[in-house]
């Protein structure tokens, strides 16, 4: 997760949240988080991209924040 952190930075915010937490635990119900971690990609007016269970794949979210950022 710090490399595709790394790959976006100044191209997307990355937030990490624990559902052990208010507003993780929050969020998770909100977009339906099913098992830990549990990556979600939002476009600038807060639609759901891409989700993904497990581990994100890093080339993909890669490819969706480019063409998200060239729109």
């Amino acid at each position: 997760m710090d490399g595709l952190e790394r790959s976006l930075e100044g191209r997307a915010q990355v937030l990490r949240l624990s559902v052990a937490d208010d507003v993780g635990g929050r969020l998770a119900m909100r977009y339906g988080a099913r098992g830990v971690p549990t990556f979600v990609l939002l476009d600038g007016t807060g639609q759901v991209i891409y989700q993904q269970t497990g581990m994100p794949d890093r080339e993909k979210i890669e490819a969706l924040v480019a063409e998200l950022t060239s729109r």
